[in-house]
């Protein structure tokens, strides 16, 4: 898997990453996902995972994104016990 991590959102309609190591959750309004630093929430509607590789990292989901919010490794109290 490739150490470093991008992500791209294109016109609010799909995202990409790379070096992704799971989809922890995901319904058609959030899709969860774990990296190396931590994880990543993105948010919108009608959302489907189109592309999800482990031993590659590669990652891809479409629909309308109104979000995308990154959460360091380990946080806060507030969210280790919001968990």
């Amino acid at each position: 898997m490739e150490e470093g991590h991008n992500l791209s959102v294109e016109q609010c309609k799909r995202i990409t990453a790379t070096a992704i190591t799971a989809v922890d959750a995901f319904s058609d309004k959030q899709i969860l996902l774990s990296y190396a630093g931590g994880r990543i929430s993105v948010g919108g509607s009608g959302m489907k995972i189109v592309n999800f590789s482990k031993t590659s990292g590669s990652f891809c989901a479409t629909g309308e994104i109104t979000a995308v919010k990154y959460m360091q490794k380990g946080g806060g109290l507030r969210q280790k016990l919001f968990k």
